[in-house]
């Protein structure tokens, strides 16, 4: 049986791009070889920026290999395609028995592999694996991870969605050194972001690692020099706090819940899972609940008037290119964008017009 490695070795022959991007066997003997893990399109980006920094004349490195997650699924079709920095590279022309795709970076036949390669720095970058010690002991420099929160907070798999759901105003990125503890790893550098009420995780995620990016980019030449290690700093222990995995049963919405706490739930977890609600169609004439729907809610606000439109407690209003869905203390969440199961997303007063006179109630 072949190993996932080698099965991505083969799918990606067929797939490899012929250009004259960066390649490794380009590279001088002094340059530091340097190995990427990332898989998402967020590190797809990150992967951009290193391919144009080790193309510097006067570059300090080398991409030596790109580790990332097995091709997998994707679309409607599920298609097994690549990961969008298998894919990424490949673009590049980058060769293709360089790119690892371990199911777990333990693997004995892929340790064996990443460690005859000598590595001697690794980046992550939303790799989505853990990395096991005896990965760790292998690059001479160590690894070095993006992680996009100020850490010791927001520890974990959803740094960016945890902290849009407590709706903080103010976040950032942190360069920190991998340590067997998860984000436990002494911070090099970081950098604060200040965000509105409005920004969504895919937007947030795609800001913290450009912003990350960058701090690599420039810290880079203290990590070759050794000088990172000594001026990186311990976290604090005493004020960590968890983001963990978002389960998909966590995307629906609960309007006993106050509106600001459902709009940030939204922004959170905008992308995937998504927020999710049911509401029921109800005919006025009859009188009859004729069927009840499942919404994908998109985007929200929350409503500022100091009024409530008066009706039955369960009653979905309209008012002013906004569905208005009563919540718990008296608050009011504005729904200003949504999708029916297999439809398109449209705006809220699409969505109404398509009733015809029917009414909406939460359920």
């Amino acid at each position: 049986m072949l190993s996932s490695s080698q099965i991505l070795r083969r799918f990606c022959c067929s797939s490899a791009v012929a250009g004259s991007s960066p390649s490794p066997s380009l590279s001088t003997a002094q340059k530091k070889r340097l190995v990427f893990l990332g898989s998402p399109q967020v590190s797809a980006s990150v992967l951009d920026s290193l391919f144009s920094a080790s193309s510097a004349p006067d570059s300090l490195f080398e991409i030596a290999a790109i580790v990332t997650q097995p091709p997998s699924g994707r679309d409607r079709g599920r298609k097994v395609l690549p990961s969008p920095v298998a894919q990424r590279a490949l673009d590049y022309g980058f060769p293709s028995n360089l790119i690892f795709t371990p199911l777990k970076a333990g693997e004995e036949s892929f340790i064996s592999c990443f460690q005859a390669l000598e590595p001697e720095l690794c980046v992550t970058a939303a790799y989505g694996n853990i990395l096991p010690t005896k990965f760790l002991k292998i690059p001479s420099m160590g690894t070095v991870n993006i992680h996009p929160s100020l850490l010791p907070l927001y520890r974990g798999a959803a740094p960016v969605q945890r902290a849009l759901q407590d709706g903080v105003r103010e976040t950032g990125v942190s360069l920190a050194f991998t340590v067997r503890q998860l984000d436990a790893g002494p911070v090099i550098a970081c950098e604060k972001v200040e965000i509105d009420d409005q920004i969504k995780a895919p937007d947030l995620l795609q800001l913290l690692f450009g912003q990350g990016t960058k701090l690599l980019i420039s810290e880079l030449p203290s990590i070759f020099d050794g000088s990172a290690k000594s001026k990186a700093l311990p976290q604090d222990e005493s004020r960590t706090t968890l983001a963990p995995k978002i389960a998909p049963e966590e995307s629906w919405l609960s309007f006993d819940q106050k509106a600001l706490v459902l709009h940030n739930k939204v922004r959170a977890f905008a992308g995937w899972p998504g927020t999710r609600a049911k509401v029921s169609v109800l005919d006025p004439k009859s009188g009859d609940h004729s069927n009840t729907i499942e919404l994908k809610i998109i985007t929200t606000r929350v409503y500022e008037s100091s009024e409530i439109p008066s009706g039955e407690a369960d009653d979905v209003f309209f008012r002013k290119g906004s569905l208005i869905f009563p919540c718990g203390g008296g608050t009011a969440l504005e729904v200003l964008e949504l999708q029916l199961p297999g439809k398109k997303v449209v705006n809220a007063a699409s969505f109404w017009n398509g009733l015809r006179g029917q009414k909406l109630k939460k359920l």
